[in-house]
């Protein structure tokens, strides 16, 4: 309905002005002001002011605890507890307890810090014009001044109990973030060091789980082998077979030009650790002709009639090569374990 089609008697007439904002007689259009400023009880009763104190201050309490509760629910809970929770179910109490603990820590903050500006701070409206987004000399004195007055007006100088309470419940917060470092532990101590095999321990073909005899490798064949008693559906088969697994070829004796690599093997029988040294990706690529091994993860490249060295690619050291022999019942057996750690290099290898 444009101002013609308004009857005269419901024109708004001059009101004089409200927070600063004129009424113009006539004009429908006219910029009605901000409403007058209400008080609170809190603005005019000191004792219902102390009671919004002692709610904002209970609440940031009971954040501190929550976040205690956190760090104990991480050390007390073990990671495999299963309880029944209604309405949930089974669930783990690891789990329940540490979204259970955390949530009431931030919430309570969040819900302390809205009720301490609902009820305590300054609540006037303040209107201000628009200026230019580059800040003059006078806007950041203006911005200083107006952080002092809000500061003021906060009451965080003189309401000590919220503060001191505010302050403990942010400063113990990220200390949950402190405890989730324990899940990069436990450290590793020599578990990287070694692997299952040692000295008599059989070499197992992976495909036909049988003892490998000297006679099952050609050469210019590749063949995988594990470590005897190793079982597939071992709960740690996959850690175990991560640092395990060997490639097993033969080359002619006068073609290995690595001296310990020939003294190593058996007949020509090398056995090379088959996980690449750059990130433990599964080698298994094998050219005949020139004896070279290529992890199909990053195209690093192994000789392996030259003692594994790296020719091309990121890896940053050679294979390492097993010991290996033949017992009495002419199976191909380990010689003890590798002499350095398989795989790539970790952050306390020394």
């Amino acid at each position: 309905m444009s101002s013609q089609q308004i009857p005269e008697e419901n024109l708004p007439v001059e009101q004089g002005t409200a927070h600063g904002a004129a009424v113009v007689a006539g004009d429908p259009f006219a910029d009605p002001g901000l409403p007058a400023h209400r008080p609170r009880i809190q603005d005019i009763d000191e004792r219902a002011a102390r009671r919004s104190e002692r709610a904002v201050a209970f609440m940031f309490t009971l954040s501190m605890l929550a976040t205690v509760g956190f760090i104990a629910s991480y050390v007390i809970f073990p990671v495999d507890k299963i309880v029944f929770i209604w309405p949930f179910g089974h669930v783990s109490a690891l789990n329940f307890s540490l979204g259970l603990t955390l949530g009431l820590a931030l919430f309570l903050i969040g819900a302390g810090a809205v009720h301490w500006a609902r009820t305590l701070m300054s609540d006037v409206e303040v209107a201000d014009d628009r200026h230019a987004i580059e800040a003059t000399p006078e806007v950041k004195a203006k911005v200083m001044a107006d952080f002092a007055a809000g500061a003021k007006e906060s009451a965080i100088g003189r309401r000590k109990l919220i503060r001191n309470t505010m302050f403990g419940a942010l400063a113990l917060v990220p200390l949950s973030g402190v405890v989730l470092l324990r899940d990069l532990g436990p450290l590793p101590e020599k578990k990287l060091r070694k692997t299952l095999w040692a000295k008599g321990k059989q070499l197992v073909n992976m495909n036909t789980m049988e003892p490998l005899r000297p006679e099952d490798v050609v050469v210019g064949s590749l063949t995988f082998a594990m470590p005897e008693g190793l079982e597939e559906d071992a709960h740690d088969f996959q850690t175990q077979i991560a640092k395990a697994a060997l490639m097993i070829i033969r080359i002619e004796p006068d073609n290995i030009k690595d001296k310990r690599e020939r003294e190593w093997a058996h007949e020509g029988i090398v056995a090379f650790s088959k996980i690449c040294t750059h990130v433990g990706c599964p080698i298994s690529l094998y050219e005949q002709q020139t004896h070279h091994v290529l992890c199909p993860c990053h195209q690093s490249t192994f000789d392996l009639s030259d003692g594994a060295r790296v020719i091309f690619g990121p890896a940053g050291h050679a294979l390492p090569q097993l010991r290996i022999g033949v017992n009495s019942e002419g199976n191909l057996e380990a010689l003890g374990d590798f002499e350095e750690p398989v795989g790539p290099a970790f952050w306390e290898r020394g």
